[in-house]
């Protein structure tokens, strides 16, 4: 609605780069904005005290990010960038109008929010009961099914994870991850790059996982 784009349009106060590594928000700080990810990958961790690190998901194109500090008022996760990326930058003081006044939008960020938060049932389901050789099959098929979503141009996919990252979303030591991994590479459904990792086999991989893929269902876009 024409409306609803000069909303927008003035809801966002411009764009911002980060490089791979760069933490985009921290736990337990309070954020002026909210993003939408334009480009590149990111993630969103907590950390123990000791420095130990849980990935809790993963964030592409079109998710919202910083959501929780506009709502709440402060982060409960950091996020860091994956790779080089593009961030686009919103107001978190004109949200209440974004709600009260363009329901088809509030509709758009609750839809979001929503998505995430099945995602997260699914990532806490793999982590209580599936097997160390079924989580990373979940996780590597999880994560390339949404790329294919976004692959418009249909180019060879290469997901930018290290075998820590893995680690650190699956709960497992390095040395077990490394073992697991090479036993799907083994199968020939992976193939390990050093820093990213290539989908061989989704069909076989996602069998591994006894998962049967995301639901297509049209998600809006901010």
């Amino acid at each position: 609605m024409p409306e609803e784009l000069r909303f927008v349009s003035s809801f966002k106060t411009g764009e911002m780069v980060a490089e791979q590594g760069a933490v985009i928000l921290s736990e337990g700080t309070h954020s002026a904005h909210l993003y939408t990810l334009l480009s590149g990958w990111a993630f969103r961790f907590k950390t123990l005290a000791d420095g130990r690190r849980q990935i809790l998901n993963y964030i592409l194109p079109g998710d919202l990010v910083g959501l929780q500090g506009s709502v709440i008022g402060e982060m409960e996760h950091s996020v860091e960038a994956l790779s080089p990326l593009v961030l686009c930058v919103f107001q978190r003081d004109r949200l209440d109008e974004l709600f009260g006044g363009y329901p088809g939008l509030g509709f758009d960020v609750t839809w979001l929010a929503a998505q995430q938060e099945r995602m997260l049932d699914d990532h806490l389901l793999s982590l209580g009961r599936r097997t160390a050789l079924e989580r990373a099959a979940y996780l590597l098929s999880f994560l390339h099914q949404r790329s294919l979503a976004l692959n418009i141009r249909r180019e060879r996919i290469e997901i930018p994870l290290t075998q820590q990252h893995v680690a650190d979303t699956l709960g497992l030591s390095i040395v077990h991850t490394n073992k697991t991994l090479r036993k799907l590479a083994g199968l020939g459904l992976v193939r390990w790059l050093g820093r990213a990792c290539e989908v061989l086999d989704l069909d076989g991989l996602m069998k591994v996982a006894g998962w049967e893929g995301l639901s297509e269902r049209k998600r809006p876009l901010i």
